[in-house]
This record gives C-alpha cells, structure tokens and sequence, in this order.
C-alpha cells in the first residue's frame, strides 16, 4: 500500500489571479472546472499527471501571515542566462523579490502575489529533467525523520538522507523533487503551501489514513466537516490531504 502525490495545493484570497500567476510563471495553463484553479501542461487538465506534480490553487477567505512559509517550491533553470531571463520575467507579472535572510547564494527567492515564498535556481544538473518546478522544499527540524514518514507514506523513492536534508523522488524518475531541509525554529502558523495525496485506484482510502496514523500522521480538523477527502500533518505538524479517488 502506497499513495501517490496529487498535486501541490495553495491557498489563495484570489485562486484565479494566483492560479494565472503560476501558469505563466511555469509556462503551464490555468484550469477551473469549478471553485480551484489547477495550474497543469498545456492539452487540458490531467490529473494527477504522470509525470509533473500540478498545482491547485484553492479559495480561502483569509490572507496568510507574514510568517515564512515552511514549505516552498523550487524553480529549474537551465542556464544563468535562462535564470536571469526568467527572474526578470517573473517579477513582470507580479513577482516580488523577498529577504528571507538568505545571504550572498546563487539563487533568487521571490514571492508570488499572496506572498508565498519560491525560488528560482542556479543551474542544477541534478535538475535538468525535472521539469519547471526543480523540487518541492519542506523546512523541518529533523530531515531523516521526515524522510522516513514520506517514504512510508508514498510511493517515492529516497535517494538521500543526511542530518541536514533528504530528497525523495518519483519511482519513475520524473518530475520534481520532494526536500526536506533542516531550518531552524518550528512550524507555528498553518501552510499555506501543501501536498494533496491520492490512493491508486482500487487502494481503500480509510485503510491508507489509518496506514498514516500508525506511521505518526495526526488528525487534523479546519472546519472541513464531511469532505471526501481527510486531512492529517504530519509528523512536525505540516498539514496535507488525503483525497477520494474518483
């Protein structure tokens, strides 16, 4: 038994103009088939896709905090040239550059129009095929930890664990990857960025949430009421979803 990421889940006081935001940033579309906007490859939503991890860009009523998000994602470039050109463009459309006290680094850290913290690399071989979205970034206090829960909990694969981060990647070898990074302080305000997990077809939802509650999920209750899907954190307190498979 495993799960298998959905997609990337935001929250927005504006999931359409965020959701456009994300389209164009990652040269993607933007798809609202009802109240979330999902961002995914041109040729009509496809979801979960089999090989990117798409985004959905879901409504809220409230703003997020100024509080750094503690999970981000990553952009891949190809060149210093391509970084630079993609910098310049982001910003055009409603990037903002952030101080997240990052330093002198390679990279740049922007934010979207809601303030959602993301970075656009240096050119990365590791990152080459991955797609637009190089990694999905999770600060925590203790990477192997993590490593151990997400690795239990999907069906990706660990491909490195130290003291200070892990990465988790598609069995396949595609698409983005999954980071844990040693950052410190804790999680004290709600994400605002999250993942979305989705049984296989077939798979007993309820089996796999009480899998994850044995594994060191908690539940997690925000007023979702009788939803179809369940949302749990995990072990350091970072909310996701278990969603119903259609």
């Amino acid at each position: 038994m495993a799960l298998r990421p959905a997609h990337v889940n935001i929250k927005a006081l504006d999931s359409s103009a965020v959701g456009l935001f994300w389209a164009q940033a990652l040269g993607w579309s933007a798809y609202s088939p009802g109240v979330t906007t999902y961002v995914g490859p041109p040729g009509g939503p496809v979801w979960p896709d089999p090989v990117v991890l798409g985004i959905d860009v879901v409504p809220v009523p409230e703003r997020g905090t100024t509080t750094k998000n503690r999970v981000h994602l990553d952009l891949a470039t190809t060149s210093a040239a391509h970084q630079t050109e993609l910098v310049e463009r982001l910003t055009t459309i409603g990037a903002t550059p952030v101080d997240v006290g990052q330093g002198e680094v390679p990279w740049t850290v922007l934010a979207d129009p809601e303030g959602n913290e993301f970075c656009v690399l240096e050119p990365r071989e590791i990152y080459r095929d991955t797609g637009p979205i190089a990694a999905v970034v999770v600060d925590c206090v203790d990477p192997r930890a993590m490593a151990r829960f997400w690795g239990d909990a999907m069906d990706w694969t660990v491909h490195e664990v130290a003291d200070d981060h892990a990465t988790l990647r598609s069995a396949k070898g595609v698409g983005p990857y999954l980071e844990f990074l040693r950052t410190p302080g804790v999680k004290n305000v709600p994400d605002r960025v999250h993942i979305d997990l989705l049984p296989y077809p077939g798979d007993d939802k309820e089996a796999e949430v009480a899998r994850l509650r044995a594994l060191g999920a908690t539940d997690l209750d925000i007023g979702q009421g009788d939803a179809p899907w369940t949302c749990l954190t995990d072990p350091e307190g970072h909310e996701f979803c278990v969603l119903a498979v259609s």
